[in-house]
């Protein structure tokens, strides 16, 4: 007999992988199989389980539906299956997401169930742009209504003149195409054709955007600007709290749209970082560290360790401990590392590197290394990495150089609607010669970039030279080679154009 399985459904926010919930991602990190929409952040199922089924089951306005019976009918297969199935939807599952419904299947067929709010846009988006939907003295309570509705009813259940009677804010939700109706409808029954409102469009995320009016005038002014779903429209005197109150891209790179290349793992940091400084992110992974099997032989009579990137730390480590081995291994090998981003790395496995570079370059690692007598050198690296360490220390008389190639950097193709925004951006950063590589085949070549206008920045020499043997100079290379340090230079270049 199956054993029973379960079905959560969870609110992974309105687009923010900051506004995800702790639940929602134990959740998704125990899910056998996760079914989920386009609406939901980047990076929400970046903590599923290898071996988790992922479906797409995505719905968007204006786009590309998957029928809600399949969305039933998956669900259920797969729970009846005896698995856990997390049903992954943007915003709040009981706010406009349909959750109601698919609780109600489960409940109906036997199926266990858990419900796991999520922020939903009708706050979030308005909160991001700078209003806040019930203010004292301006609105004691607010409504959320669908811009919307079923098409297969025959009636509406908007009841308009009870809703322009509304004492508070109206927020509408996926009702940009219903704009004119909405506002038509909602003069008709009594509200000011100079009352404020608002659009937020993609609320949240690195390119959201508002536009202001009035009732009279918002829907001409959305058409103008070519405003899309997914968006809320916000009806109320507190619309207008937008202009003051706007928080969002306020900094030293305010107003900056920035392209992050890193691998999606280590993209947060430097993402996190861009955004706090006011920038907008376009986050376009275009490598992905990919494991290979390898093996650690004895370290008995290693001497050196080199290791040449924080991918290769976390690996090393990993397969270390995997072997019933620690730390302890290590006992009177000198430890190299080629920069202060892999420096930081070994340090939280607990130890202290010997010999850190001044410049974060193989070269300067190797000038290092060739300054001691070493009989056994391990050096570890990505596979097809540059060899001027390990040539380095065979020319400086190292009888014995182990080379262990943990994982490779290979593309990862960039989805149409992200590759668009990457070349509509200011600018695009580049920490590695891999990343700036595979970014320009994946833009469409640096004929393609150089008329963009997209401005470069580069983490160091190495990086620089691959945009330089593409034909494309950098705009900016950081002192610092670590992330940090190309945000420092882009802060400094962004002062230095105002």
């Amino acid at each position: 007999m199956v054993a029973a399985g379960r079905v959560i459904l969870v609110g992974a926010g309105p687009g923010d992988p900051g506004l995800m919930t702790v639940r929602s991602l134990e959740a998704i990190a125990a899910a056998d199989v996760i079914l989920y929409d386009k609406l939901i952040p980047p990076s929400a199922l970046d903590g599923a389980r290898e071996d988790a089924e992922l479906i797409d089951v995505g719905k968007i306005g204006g786009g590309e539906q998957v029928p809600q019976d399949e969305t039933h009918r998956l669900l259920l297969r797969h729970a009846q299956e005896g698995r856990t199935v997390v049903r992954v939807k943007g915003g709040d599952p009981f706010v406009f997401g349909r959750g109601g419904e698919e609780a109600q299947l489960c409940r109906e067929h036997g199926i266990a169930f858990e419900v796991v709010p999520g922020v939903t846009a009708g706050i979030a988006g308005p909160a991001y742009a700078g209003i806040p939907v019930t203010q004292r003295n301006l609105a004691a309570a607010v409504a959320f209504v669908t811009g919307h509705e079923n098409p297969e009813k025959p009636e509406t259940q908007v009841d308009w003149p009870a809703l322009a009677r509304f004492p508070g804010t109206l927020v509408f939700y996926m009702g940009v195409r219903a704009l004119p109706r909405i506002a038509e409808q909602l003069i008709l029954g009594g509200r000011s054709p100079e009352e404020p409102v608002a659009i937020v469009e993609r609320g949240t995320l690195p390119d959201q955007r508002s536009v202001s009016g009035t009732l009279a005038t918002i829907a001409e002014l959305a058409s103008a600007a070519g405003v899309k779903p997914p968006s809320v429209t916000v009806v109320g005197p507190v619309a207008a709290l937008g202009e003051e109150l706007a928080w969002l891209g306020r900094g030293p790179l305010g107003g900056v749209s920035v392209v992050v290349t890193r691998p999606k793992a280590q993209a947060s940091g430097i993402a996190r970082s861009l955004r706090d400084l006011g920038a907008r992110v376009v986050e376009a992974a275009v490598i992905v560290p990919e494991a290979l099997e390898f093996a650690i032989p004895d370290l008995g009579d290693v001497d050196l360790l080199v290791l040449s990137s924080p991918n290769g730390v976390r690996a090393f480590f990993r397969e270390l401990r995997e072997t019933f081995r620690d730390v302890r291994s290590l006992y009177g090998v000198a430890v190299a590392v080629i920069g202060p981003g892999t420096a930081e790395a070994v340090r939280v496995e607990g130890i202290e590197p010997d010999l850190i570079p001044s410049r974060a370059v193989g070269e300067s690692l190797a000038d290092l290394v060739s300054g001691f007598e070493v009989r056994h050198a391990m050096i570890v690296r990505a596979r097809g990495g540059r060899d001027v360490v390990r040539q380095a220390l065979l020319d400086g008389g190292t009888p014995t150089v182990d080379l262990i190639e943990p994982y490779e950097t290979v593309a990862e193709e960039l989805d149409p609607r992200t590759r668009a925004r990457a070349l509509e951006a200011d600018w695009a950063t580049f920490t590695s010669a891999s990343s700036a590589r595979f970014f320009l085949e994946a833009a469409g070549g640096p004929e393609v970039v150089r008329e963009s206008g997209l401005r470069l920045a580069s983490i160091g020499p190495i990086t620089s030279e691959a945009l330089r043997d593409a034909g494309l100079e950098p705009d900016v290379e950081a002192t610092e080679h670590t992330p940090q340090g190309l945000v420092d230079a882009l802060v400094a270049a962004a002062a230095t154009s105002d």
